[in-house]
């Protein structure tokens, strides 16, 4: 009886080598790239978190990273550091990454004058373009800063329609424009100028 059990142990280390090895020479061949290829929780290596559940039976498909997620967000400045110039400048060219978009919405944005600014002010809106590079609805509020008065976020909320207004239509290149088409977009505006001195002046 000592003897059937050593065998049967034998041979399931055995099976057990063989699957991994069969493992290996498949996955060295597999012409898909690894971030993409379906693993499992009791792979030893690295591998993409996949949409699968652990009671699921067989390989499952991972849940690529893609470059343009579901949430397109930036943050504009009224006053960008220094260091940060560059990412402000309207591209003299067609669109065609999202870099480009954000550089364009960055460069379109006129803060309200000064007298009616209100210092250290947030607001976000969210919408999304179309393939031609306009807006498919008008921007939607979805953040103010709490303390600002009601005339305070109409204020703001007139200078970002009007800075849009200013920059459309976007150029879009073909690509970016499927890309982004319908996507939602949000916009954080924060009025950084030191207001005081400005007005001080």
């Amino acid at each position: 009886m000592t003897r059937n059990l050593t065998l049967l142990l034998i041979a399931g280390v055995l099976v057990a080598f063989a699957g991994q090895a069969e493992a290996r020479r498949l996955r060295a061949g597999d012409a898909v790239p690894f971030s993409h290829r379906p693993c499992s929780v009791l792979d030893g290596e690295p591998c993409t978190p996949s949409t699968c559940s652990v009671f699921d039976h067989g390989p499952c498909i991972p849940e690529i990273d893609y470059p343009i997620g579901q949430n397109l967000q930036v943050t504009v400045l009224s006053v960008p550091p220094g260091d940060q110039q560059a990412l402000y400048r309207r591209p003299d060219h067609d669109l065609d990454t999202i870099g480009d978009l954000f550089a364009a919405l960055r460069s379109c944005w006129s803060p309200p004058a000064t007298d009616v600014a209100r210092e250290g002010m947030q607001m976000s809106v969210m919408f999304s373009f179309n393939t031609a590079g306009r807006p498919i609805a008008p921007p939607r509020v979805t953040f103010a800063s709490k303390d600002a008065p009601q005339d305070a976020r109409g204020t703001y909320l007139k200078a970002i329609d009007g800075s849009l207004d200013g920059c459309l239509p976007l150029k879009l290149t073909k690509g970016l424009g499927g890309a982004i088409a319908g996507r939602p977009i949000m916009i954080r505006y924060v009025d950084n100028r030191e207001l005081q001195k400005q007005s001080g002046k």
